[in-house]
């Protein structure tokens, strides 16, 4: 039998009401592991994205082509889908605390790698620890964040408010990482060596902090056999799944785009060689994807859903037009518009998987959907970089453009009938 929540296992035994001053030491302590929670996933999700204005440097210095570019940038991919696929779920066992430390572990392991190893196999071998952590953090620390809201408010309705922090997080870590890794390395000096020293800090205090943070899982009477995620949808609710993981998998692939390929389009194409203008370009997209979550949060659903495709189709639509004339500010610009579709349809697509079943099951759907969502953030980029062996650069944009648009038109239109 799958765990349940403390919330959810007390309200199957009688128990006395806890004192007031209990209950409000409770509450705090809850309010206090929220905020531990969400630096932690903010830090880790930053560091998933620092290496994205380096990628550059590493292929000015090493001299490899585009394409090692995407197998490094799919290295991370395969990591988090493995352990996505294989422990994704198990804190609905054993508890959200324990797989958000080894979560900040491994980044920790990944940070020193870089330090110590950046040749191009040790580069592979850094993001594939990268993507091991975040595929174990992101639907754990989705879970947690929602339950220690509730527990800190005691409304059941606050977890909704805890669904749109986690998507800020997600989002708005990813885009401060680029930023910093592209300030550091341009102003800073040692640009391969200098974002990673701090970020081994800023993860060395994650970790210490989520140690304080309370746990919101009990684990089992009985021991629950081991098997992994299974990507399947929950009883009676197909459709309503695989709706949510393809909006998930479209949005994700506008990201991977602007974390792999797209600051070395800008240098090819754009001939723009600036690291911290790389950098900005990846912030400006994914902090696009959070700042739309928290600006249009009170609308309804549906109107959300219907706006982040038609701002994530018409981004695209300028990106690609300007990739076709040559217009640097029209591409950057596209890309934020489509960004901040990409928070709106992403945020939209988690939260539907997560209402289809309640707590017991909620870190295992969820941990299906990323996996699905990380499947748009790594196939694409790698068939990108395999098309541009033999294709030139534009024909395998505007491909990319097309397929991502469509598929998050299809996604939209299912996930807005439903909301």
């Amino acid at each position: 039998m799958s765990s349940v929540t403390e919330t959810t296992a007390a309200s199957t035994r009688p128990t006395a009401p806890a004192p007031r001053g209990r209950r409000a030491h409770s509450r705090r302590r809850h309010g206090l592991g929220f905020w531990a929670v969400a630096f932690a996933f903010t830090a880790v999700m930053a560091f998933a994205t620092v290496p994205a204005p380096l990628y550059v440097i590493y292929q000015a210095r090493d001299g490899f082509p585009t394409f090692t570019t995407t197998v490094v940038f799919a290295a991370y991919g395969l990591g988090v889908v493995a352990s996505l696929w294989l422990a994704g779920h198990l804190s609905d066992v054993h508890g959200r605390r324990p797989l958000i430390l080894v979560s900040v572990a491994l980044e920790l392991v990944a940070a020193v790698l870089f330090l110590l190893w950046n040749d191009v196999t040790g580069l592979i071998v850094a993001r594939l620890v990268t993507g091991l952590g975040v595929g174990t953090l992101t639907a754990t620390a989705t879970a947690h964040l929602g339950e220690l809201k509730v527990r800190a408010t005691g409304d059941e309705s606050s977890a909704k408010g805890a669904s749109v922090a986690a998507g800020v997080v997600n989002l708005g870590g990813l885009s401060l990482g680029a930023l910093i890794g592209g300030a550091l390395a341009e102003f800073v000096g040692q640009p391969l060596m200098v974002p990673y020293v701090v970020f081994v800090i800023a993860l060395a205090v994650a970790f210490v902090v989520v140690l304080a943070a309370p746990e919101t899982v009990d684990r089992p009477a009985t021991p629950v056999p081991y098997h992994p995620q299974r990507i399947q949808a929950p009883d009676g609710q197909g459709p309503a799944f695989w709706a949510a993981g393809t909006g998930a998998f479209a949005a994700l692939a506008v990201q991977g785009l602007f974390t792999s390929v797209a600051p070395t389009f800008l240098g090819t194409t754009f001939h723009v060689t600036d690291r911290l203008a790389a950098g900005a370009t990846t912030f400006g997209v994914f902090a696009a994807s959070a700042l739309s979550q928290v600006v249009f949060a009170k609308l309804p659903q549906r109107t959300q859903i219907r706006l982040g495709v038609g701002l994530l189709v018409g981004g695209l639509a300028v990106l690609a037009v300007s990739a076709v004339v040559l217009q640097v500010a029209g591409f950057i610009g596209g890309g934020v518009v489509a960004g901040a579709g990409v928070g709106l349809l992403f945020r939209a697509s988690i939260g539907s998987a997560g209402a289809l079943v309640g707590p017991e099951q909620r870190g295992g759907v969820l941990a299906a959907t990323f996996l699905i969502a990380y499947a748009g953030l790594t196939v694409p980029v790698v068939a990108v970089g395999a098309a541009l062996l033999v294709l030139p650069t534009l024909p395998v944009l505007i491909g990319y453009v097309v397929l991502v648009a469509v598929l998050a038109i299809v996604a939209g239109s299912r996930l807005a009938a439903r909301a």
